[in-house]
């Protein structure tokens, strides 16, 4: 099982995402991650392979001033337990990051447009396709609702996700 986490507000985004996290731990999962953008629209990321104070050792005192973000637990579906397959997922400008639950059926011949294109993949997940669909999506004009809606319309299977872009960090 795996859990999605998305939080936007006046509060203190970070750690509102691991204490929900936290609240997922009883379901199984192999890694856990979140992404922020700061006030500045940089991008805070951080994964780790295994259980969630993994993470939270790994990010303690780094924590941005967010007030947006994401999180996840993940089970593997699509390539092996590690930090690189965790979750969340960026496209490779670092300004989307996706989180997502379920399977993208179509995700290799995805993956191929964008291979052909000369574009790297960090993690073996049918997750990192999605996000690079939302940045392309995001450079043709679109807004991140409208982002979401293309890529939902072109992929296949039963999922969930959850995205943020440095373009709107406030809008999930």
């Amino acid at each position: 099982m795996c859990g999605i986490i998305g939080y936007t507000g006046k509060r203190p985004a970070g750690p509102i995402l691991l204490e929900s996290l936290s609240r997922l731990e009883y379901r199984g999962y192999d890694s856990a991650g979140i992404a922020l953008f700061d006030h500045t629209h940089e991008l805070f990321h951080a994964r780790a392979t295994g259980k969630l104070e993994s993470l939270t050792s790994r990010i303690e005192g780094t924590l941005p001033p967010a007030v947006a973000g994401v999180g996840h637990t993940r089970w593997a579906t699509h390539g092996r337990p590690s930090d690189e397959n965790a979750h969340p997922q960026l496209d490779p400008s670092g300004k989307v990051a996706v989180v997502h639950n379920g399977i993208v059926e179509n995700f290799e011949k995805l993956r191929k447009r964008f291979t052909e294109r000369g574009e790297l993949f960090a993690s073996d997940t049918d997750t990192e396709v999605l996000a690079h669909l939302i940045a392309d999506a995001l450079t043709n004009g679109s807004n991140l609702v409208e982002a979401v809606r293309k890529v939902t319309a072109v992929t296949e299977g039963a999922y969930s996700l959850v995205a943020i872009t440095s373009a709107d960090p406030g809008r999930l």
